[in-house]
């Protein structure tokens, strides 16, 4: 067993199939990726927005002969379905639930998994890091399973979550919600291509992009002590931004977080104080990922901005 690779069962995903002689202009006027340039090698990350650019669902898609394969957090299950078919009009296209026909394991590793019978295997940087999807039919769903433990560690939600919060990976229902922007969870540079033309939501990203500004950005956190998901971020007795993740990380040995946290705030090193009614801590804005405790306080720290996170 390779140790250092680790492979995680996220079975539970929504798994859509799209169909039709019009599904790529379909879904390339709905997404804010470029669909055109999806194919089977990779998966593509995108947003399906609202009008006012912000979010309705947050999915990784890739291409095949006559398909496309779309997959999104489980709670998005009836709602991504919905607000897809709402838009086909007279289009040639169809959109098929297929979550219960497939387990979906997504294996940490450079290399492309062998010895799994799957239907799919897919490069995907879903942590940050080479990965590989693997969509398996349900029936194989076990035996997928124990091929893969005789190669590769398998690991849990938590460890999931650990490795989410240390790399800066936003999730729905927890810094992706539908009041979010794109561009405010640190998605614009993987998931937003502005050279594709017109898609529902394309108006406001332009803009955003133009004037440089958004109103919070998501940002790193490093806590004295433990830090809760709901916290509110304070300073003196305005609230400047809220914990959206927390976790101990035993890589770093400390308390770490992620937060939305208010233009004029979330500049690296701004020190603010995290508290619910039963807690209190002080905490520091760290860049993305998270390399450790907290850096010490500097007259030049940039905002928290989108960054590269590492192989």
């Amino acid at each position: 067993m390779n140790a250092a690779s680790r492979f995680f069962d996220l079975s539970t995903r929504t798994k859509l199939r799209v169909t039709g002689a019009d599904r790529v202009r379909f879904l390339n006027g709905q997404t804010t990726n470029d669909v055109r340039k999806a194919s089977s090698d990779a998966t593509q990350e995108s947003c399906v927005l609202n009008s006012k650019g912000r979010l309705h669902a947050h999915i990784f898609l890739f291409a095949v002969p006559n398909e496309i394969w779309i997959d999104a957090d489980a709670e998005l299950r009836e709602q991504l379905q919905g607000r897809l078919e709402r838009y086909i009009i007279a289009d040639e296209v169809l959109v098929e639930d297929a979550s219960e026909g497939f387990a979906f394991f997504h294996v940490l590793a450079e290399l492309k998994p062998e010895g799994v019978e799957a239907k799919f295997c897919v490069r995907s940087r879903r942590l940050g890091r080479d990965g590989w999807d693997l969509w398996v039919e349900s029936v194989a769903a076990k035996e997928a399973t124990n091929a893969l433990a005789a190669t590769y560690h398998p690991a849990d939600e938590n460890e999931w979550e650990r490795l989410r919060i240390e790399n800066g990976i936003p999730r729905w229902g927890r810094e992706l919600t539908a009041d979010v922007i794109p561009s405010e969870a640190n998605l614009a540079e993987r998931a937003i291509d502005y050279e594709k033309g017109c898609y529902i939501g394309q108006e406001v990203i332009s803009r955003m992009k133009m004037s440089g500004q958004v109103r919070q950005r998501l940002c790193g956190l490093v806590s004295e002590n433990g830090l809760y998901s709901g916290m509110e971020l304070r300073v003196e007795e305005k609230v400047v931004g809220r914990v959206t993740s927390a976790v101990f990380s035993s890589r770093t040995n400390s308390n770490i977080g992620l937060a939305m946290i208010k233009r004029g705030y979330n500049d690296i090193g701004t020190s603010l104080v995290a508290s619910n009614e039963t807690a209190q801590t002080n905490v520091r804005v760290v860049a993305l990922p998270v390399k450790g405790r907290s850096p010490a306080p500097s007259g030049d720290a940039e905002g928290c901005s989108e960054v590269a996170l590492p192989a």
